[in-house]
């Protein structure tokens, strides 16, 4: 399905039109689609993310993923699992790229729409399904989101590129402990229609007062224990592995 921005509506091909929200998103999200009434990230946890973004704790994050996938301003890029739309937003800021972005939360979409509108935002299922016509991008990036190999490949262009972040083995190691390897596994999900080209881990750490980490265990699965510590040195950890359409 195409989808084309009339004013306030967006029109798929199929003729449908669907309403845009006062802060500047579309929810696509059926009814069959959703596992929970309230499917994604809680407003809860996409506060916290921003917080947490908004005191710098992911900046070498972002530089790196952005060094490392080298976009421009001739790009047009699809962020699947997007959250609350801090590295497309950030992204399409410094590079000039044309961003979109698609999460199945709705706080979240809503929060990337009112944070960052000069990109396009769609609530929706990745998983099932991605709303937009074959090879409409140049790049399409999973940070830290499920994966969908087949959709992937249908919408990007056949010369482009596919940035997967992943949490690395010592991501949050101080709240749940040493995590898997998943650089093995994660390049064989996209061994059918896509050439491995490049990899590079990116690492920071934050020293965060109480409040921070509070943030963190909100914003994360399964934490290792509560922590009542009145700060602590968080390791943040990405591994980045960038394919390009075969």
């Amino acid at each position: 399905m195409a989808l084309v921005r009339e004013g306030r509506q967006w029109r798929c091909a199929k003729g449908h039109s669907f309403d845009i929200a006062r802060s500047g998103y579309v929810n696509l999200l059926q009814p069959q689609e959703r596992r929970s009434k309230n499917p994604g990230d809680t407003a809860e946890a996409v506060a916290g993310r921003r917080r947490l973004h908004d005191l710098g704790v992911t900046a070498p994050l972002f530089r790196g993923l952005a060094a490392f996938l080298q976009a421009s301003e001739t790009d047009v890029v699809l962020d699947a699992g997007c959250g609350e739309g801090f590295y497309l937003g950030s992204l399409a800021k410094e590079s000039g790229c044309e961003g979109h972005g698609m999460d199945i939360s709705i706080p979240a979409i809503d929060a990337a729409a009112r944070r960052y509108p000069s990109c396009a935002w769609i609530v929706g299922n990745a998983d099932r399904s991605i709303p937009y016509s074959d090879r409409s991008f140049s790049v399409v990036m999973s940070i830290t989101a499920r994966m969908n190999p087949a959709e992937f490949r249908r919408v990007l262009r056949d010369d482009g590129r596919l940035l997967v972040a992943i949490p690395a083995p010592d991501d949050l190691i101080e709240l749940r402990g040493k995590g898997r390897e998943r650089v093995e596994r994660t390049a064989e999900t996209f061994v059918d229609g896509f050439q491995l080209v490049s990899q590079q881990k990116v690492s920071t750490t934050a020293d965060l007062d109480a409040a921070a980490v509070q943030d963190v265990l909100h914003s994360i699965y399964r934490p290792l224990h509560a922590v009542d510590a009145a700060s602590m040195r968080v390791t943040f950890s990405f591994d980045l592995l960038l394919f390009r359409a075969a």
